[in-house]
């Protein structure tokens, strides 16, 4: 079991490495399946921080210009709060099987539109309400990318631009989760020591990820984003049935 989280982390490292985001898809399901929701999400709080910190170190000078990535962050650590409430008291099944559906019509927009871009302007407008709902997903089951990425990848960012801002969201959003963690009794000595340990194979497998990354053309960058959309889609859709 633990050769498997473990290569599980290590994977999710090689993917977050080349796109920025997408380590919690694979790590959070595959420990939740072992365990259960609440003991994955408090897991990956840790590893979260620290490999969104350091991505976005590397990759500062090229986040969006403006107030948008400030706006955005910190709408995710507001709504990242809300959702450790309900993790601690609630269960919201129903809302896995909207956020699919806001998935999958996305996607068939794309494919159906595949030049169309979100304007810059509309997204700075709308960064509050759409980072505080993705946050709200993030802290009531350790996974914000249906909204965060597909509303980044709406915006058809260069890698490097998409990777700055996001990582400073994923890292607002942990920022807010652990002490509300800690106060719910989530977030165990126990766990605090395993989530140290996790970033080890995280960790190992984002310069592999990163050098991957640097050869992928725009167009192959888009692409996976969506194909990674489509796989959380469905990986929410067999949770909701389930």
């Amino acid at each position: 079991m633990l050769l498997i989280v473990g290569a599980g982390f290590l994977a999710g490292g090689i993917l977050k490495g080349a796109t920025g985001a997408g380590a919690p898809i694979i790590v959070v399901p595959l420990m939740a399946l072992f365990y259960d929701v609440p003991f994955a999400v408090t897991m990956f709080v840790i590893p979260n921080f620290v490999t969104n910190i350091r991505q976005a170190q590397v990759y500062w000078d090229h986040r969006l210009p403006g107030r948008f990535t400030y706006v955005f962050a910190f709408a995710g650590l507001l709504g990242a709060a809300f959702g450790t409430v309900l993790l601690a008291v609630l269960s919201g099944d129903s809302l896995l099987l909207i956020v699919a559906g806001i998935v999958f019509v996305y996607i068939a927009f794309r494919l159906a539109k595949p030049h169309w871009a979100l304007d810059r302007g509309i997204a700075t407008r709308i960064s509050f309400p759409v980072g505080a709902f993705a946050g709200m997903l993030q802290g009531a089951c350790g996974i914000s990318a249906p909204v965060s990425i597909t509303f980044m990848n709406a915006q058809r960012l260069k890698r490097e631009e998409f990777i700055a801002t996001i990582s400073v969201f994923f890292a607002a959003m942990a920022v807010s989760q652990f002490p509300l963690m800690v106060w719910y009794g989530l977030m165990t000595w126990e766990r605090f020591i395993l989530s140290f340990v996790a970033l080890i194979p995280l960790m190992a497998g984002m310069p592999l990820g990163a050098r991957i990354g640097k050869r992928l053309s725009r167009e192959t960058f888009d692409r996976i984003i969506l194909v990674m959309l489509a796989a959380i889609g469905v990986k929410l859709l067999f949770d909701y049935l389930t």
